[in-house]
Protein backbone atom coordinates (compact mmCIF):
# COMPACT_ATOMS: atom_id res chain seq x y z
CA UNK A 1 0.00 0.00 0.00
CA UNK A 2 1.21 3.52 -0.76
CA UNK A 3 -0.07 7.05 -0.50
CA UNK A 4 0.92 10.41 -1.96
CA UNK A 5 1.56 13.24 0.50
CA UNK A 6 0.74 16.62 -1.03
CA UNK A 7 2.35 19.96 -0.27
CA UNK A 8 0.66 21.78 2.62
CA UNK A 9 2.45 25.01 1.69
CA UNK A 10 3.46 27.09 -1.29
CA UNK A 11 7.15 27.86 -1.54
CA UNK A 12 10.40 26.01 -2.20
CA UNK A 13 10.83 22.30 -1.50
CA UNK A 14 14.15 21.22 0.04
CA UNK A 15 15.50 17.89 1.24
CA UNK A 16 15.44 17.22 4.99
CA UNK A 17 19.23 16.96 5.08
CA UNK A 18 19.35 20.74 4.50
CA UNK A 19 17.19 21.55 7.55
CA UNK A 20 19.24 23.23 10.28
CA UNK A 21 18.05 20.87 13.04
CA UNK A 22 19.49 17.37 13.58
CA UNK A 23 16.11 15.95 14.62
CA UNK A 24 14.98 16.54 11.03
CA UNK A 25 18.21 16.51 9.00
CA UNK A 26 19.22 13.15 10.50
CA UNK A 27 15.64 11.87 10.08
CA UNK A 28 15.26 10.97 13.77
CA UNK A 29 11.51 11.57 13.59
CA UNK A 30 11.03 10.14 10.11
CA UNK A 31 11.67 10.89 6.45
CA UNK A 32 10.02 13.38 4.12
CA UNK A 33 10.70 16.82 2.71
CA UNK A 34 10.76 20.40 3.95
CA UNK A 35 9.33 23.58 2.49
CA UNK A 36 10.55 27.15 2.73
CA UNK A 37 7.13 28.86 2.68
CA UNK A 38 6.13 31.85 0.57
CA UNK A 39 2.56 32.07 1.86
CA UNK A 40 1.03 32.00 5.36
CA UNK A 41 -1.68 29.49 4.44
CA UNK A 42 -1.25 25.84 5.50
CA UNK A 43 -3.48 23.13 4.00
CA UNK A 44 -3.99 19.43 4.74
CA UNK A 45 -1.45 17.24 2.88
CA UNK A 46 -3.57 14.05 3.09
CA UNK A 47 -7.12 12.89 3.67
CA UNK A 48 -7.40 11.81 7.28
CA UNK A 49 -7.92 12.85 10.87
CA UNK A 50 -6.08 15.46 12.94
CA UNK A 51 -4.51 13.40 15.74
CA UNK A 52 -2.16 15.94 17.33
CA UNK A 53 -1.84 19.69 17.71
CA UNK A 54 1.18 20.58 19.82
CA UNK A 55 0.32 22.77 22.83
CA UNK A 56 2.29 25.69 21.35
CA UNK A 57 0.54 25.18 17.98
CA UNK A 58 3.81 24.89 16.00
CA UNK A 59 3.19 21.29 14.90
CA UNK A 60 0.21 19.30 13.62
CA UNK A 61 -0.09 15.53 13.22
CA UNK A 62 -2.52 13.95 10.77
CA UNK A 63 -3.22 10.25 10.32
CA UNK A 64 -4.39 9.22 6.87
CA UNK A 65 -7.41 7.03 6.30
CA UNK A 66 -5.03 4.11 5.72
CA UNK A 67 -2.91 4.71 8.84
CA UNK A 68 0.01 6.76 7.53
CA UNK A 69 1.07 9.45 10.02
CA UNK A 70 2.31 12.84 8.87
CA UNK A 71 3.85 15.54 11.04
CA UNK A 72 3.97 19.16 9.89
CA UNK A 73 6.46 21.17 11.96
CA UNK A 74 6.08 24.89 11.21
CA UNK A 75 9.55 26.43 11.43
CA UNK A 76 12.60 25.41 13.45
CA UNK A 77 12.70 25.91 17.25
CA UNK A 78 9.37 27.75 16.97
CA UNK A 79 8.17 26.04 20.14
CA UNK A 80 9.99 28.96 21.80
CA UNK A 81 7.41 31.38 20.38
CA UNK A 82 4.69 29.85 22.61
CA UNK A 83 2.05 29.78 19.87
CA UNK A 84 2.20 33.47 18.93
CA UNK A 85 2.54 33.19 15.12
CA UNK A 86 0.18 30.22 14.69
CA UNK A 87 -3.56 30.33 14.01
CA UNK A 88 -4.85 26.75 13.96
CA UNK A 89 -8.17 26.36 12.12
CA UNK A 90 -8.82 22.71 13.01
CA UNK A 91 -9.12 20.58 16.14
CA UNK A 92 -7.91 17.18 17.27
CA UNK A 93 -10.37 14.62 15.94
CA UNK A 94 -11.43 16.65 12.90
CA UNK A 95 -11.54 14.92 9.52
CA UNK A 96 -9.60 16.77 6.82
CA UNK A 97 -9.27 16.43 3.07
CA UNK A 98 -6.29 17.35 0.89
CA UNK A 99 -6.31 21.12 0.42
CA UNK A 100 -8.47 21.95 3.46
CA UNK A 101 -7.20 25.19 5.03
CA UNK A 102 -6.00 24.06 8.48
CA UNK A 103 -3.78 26.91 9.72
CA UNK A 104 -2.31 30.34 9.09
CA UNK A 105 1.29 30.98 10.05
CA UNK A 106 2.87 34.41 10.44
CA UNK A 107 6.23 33.47 8.97
CA UNK A 108 7.38 37.12 9.13
CA UNK A 109 7.04 37.02 12.94
CA UNK A 110 9.03 33.77 12.97
CA UNK A 111 11.80 35.39 10.90
CA UNK A 112 11.73 38.61 12.93
CA UNK A 113 12.10 36.52 16.11
CA UNK A 114 15.30 34.97 14.73
CA UNK A 115 13.94 31.55 13.82
CA UNK A 116 13.91 29.69 10.51
CA UNK A 117 10.64 29.29 8.61
CA UNK A 118 11.56 26.03 6.87
CA UNK A 119 8.74 23.58 7.56
CA UNK A 120 9.48 19.84 7.67
CA UNK A 121 6.67 17.54 6.49
CA UNK A 122 7.54 14.03 7.58
CA UNK A 123 6.18 10.51 7.62
CA UNK A 124 6.60 9.32 11.21
CA UNK A 125 5.55 5.69 10.74
CA UNK A 126 6.18 4.62 7.14
CA UNK A 127 9.00 4.53 4.59
CA UNK A 128 9.29 7.27 2.02
CA UNK A 129 9.51 5.78 -1.46
CA UNK A 130 9.66 8.83 -3.72
CA UNK A 131 10.38 12.55 -3.20
CA UNK A 132 9.79 15.60 -5.33
CA UNK A 133 12.86 17.31 -6.73
CA UNK A 134 13.93 20.43 -4.88
CA UNK A 135 12.52 23.71 -6.15
CA UNK A 136 9.27 25.60 -6.44
CA UNK A 137 6.18 23.85 -5.10
CA UNK A 138 2.51 24.83 -5.02
CA UNK A 139 -0.33 23.90 -2.71
CA UNK A 140 -1.52 20.37 -3.40
CA UNK A 141 1.44 19.36 -5.57
CA UNK A 142 2.81 15.86 -4.86
CA UNK A 143 5.59 16.21 -2.26
CA UNK A 144 6.49 12.57 -1.51
CA UNK A 145 5.05 9.07 -1.45
CA UNK A 146 4.94 6.74 1.54
CA UNK A 147 4.59 2.96 1.51
CA UNK A 148 4.21 0.02 3.89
Amino acid sequence: MHEIIYSPLQGTAVVLEEVNDPMFSQKMLGDGMAIIPSDKKLVAPINGKVVMIFETRHAIGIQSESGFEILIHMGIDTVMLKGKPFEILTNIGDDVKVGDHIANVDFETIKDSGYETVTPVISTNRDVRWKKDEGAIAFGEALFEVSE
